[in-house]
């Protein structure tokens, strides 16, 4: 009797050894990785913040992997990020892509091994995923139509003919190129000059160092337009650097906890609240309810645009 008993345990064992990997699990909860730019920069930490409490409230219903790079250029430490997370079979991955194209690539491996991704916060670019014959859905708002929205609110404190400087984010990003072609928008509607679109790399002290040269070129600018808060806070600080307090505007864009008290005094005139603590939480459960549903990633709407409000004094 001890001998058929092993016989059947040993049975039983190889039967569940060659079961594949996806239904062995398929009682597991799925496992979620959040994949982020930069943690270094407030709205990224705001992010995880806000995954790991809706996690922490849905215990029950998956587990999550947060993580993020050193900085926000920082492209190919994100890629391998995205590949250990690949080796660790997550079921799914929510990523802010540091670059609209070169994270195609990766995510083109992802899913090509099962894996549901969903792209959050920078849009990865269309042209390259078609040209893999990728679907991605983007869960975040329209950057283009939020830059307009505070860029029409400085404008309504400019006249025509002032002269304003860009202070853009990673040039090879979408959400960059989207703020700032919100901003010219509203500069061209006003008839504001637009005399420098330069590169801040998304961080305070290189949003630093570009406005303190704009305004060294252009001493007679009115404002300056930064794509992120971060580099508003850049700018703040050269203009009080140069003796230019009070007499340049600037905005920004994020709404992060470290721009408040420059709202409050004027130094910043207004930002965008994009809802950093919801956004990986809409891509998170937009990833959980295709899996539960079994909805294959062609299947996805590749754009679901979240919320976006006009934030000032």
């Amino acid at each position: 009797m001890k001998s058929g008993r092993l016989f059947k345990s040993l049975t039983m064992m190889l039967v569940m050894a060659a079961i594949p990997m996806q239904y062995a699990s398929a009682a597991e909860k799925p496992k979620v990785a959040l994949v982020m730019k930069s943690l270094a920069n407030e709205f990224f930490r705001t992010m995880e913040d806000g995954a790991k409490a809706h996690q922490k409230q849905h215990a029950g219903q998956y587990t999550l992997i947060a993580n993020g790079i050193k900085d926000e250029t920082d492209t190919a430490n994100q890629i391998r990020i995205v590949e250990q997370m690949i080796v660790e079979h997550a079921n799914a991955i929510v990523l802010a892509p540091a670059d609209s194209k070169a994270l195609v690539p990766v995510v083109k491996k992802a899913v090509d091994a099962g894996i549901l991704v969903v792209n959050i916060d920078n849009r990865l670019d269309p042209a390259t995923l078609k040209s893999k014959g990728l679907n991605v859905p983007f869960v975040g708002p329209d950057n283009r139509k939020g830059a307009r929205l505070v860029g029409d609110y400085l404008a309504r404190q400019l006249k025509g003919g002032d002269k304003v400087g860009i202070l853009e984010g990673v040039s090879t990003t979408t959400n960059a190129q989207q703020r700032t072609a919100g901003f010219q928008d509203a500069m061209k509607a006003k008839g504001v000059t637009v005399v420098g679109v330069q590169s801040g790399d998304w961080e305070i002290d290189k949003g630093n160092t570009v406005a303190s040269a704009m305004l060294r070129e252009h001493p007679d600018m009115k404002a300056l337009l930064c794509g992120n808060d971060n580099m508003a806070l850049g700018a703040v600080a050269a203009i009080k650097t140069a003796g230019m307090a009070g007499k340049v505007k600037v905005v920004g864009y994020d709404n992060i906890a470290a721009i408040k008290p420059m709202l409050a005094d004027g130094r910043v005139l207004g930002t965008v609240d994009q809802y950093a603590a919801k956004q990986a939480v809409f891509g998170i459960e937009l990833a959980l309810k295709a899996i539960k549903a079994k909805t294959p990633q062609s299947q996805l709407p590749a754009v679901y645009e979240t919320p976006i409000t006009l934030v000032t004094r």
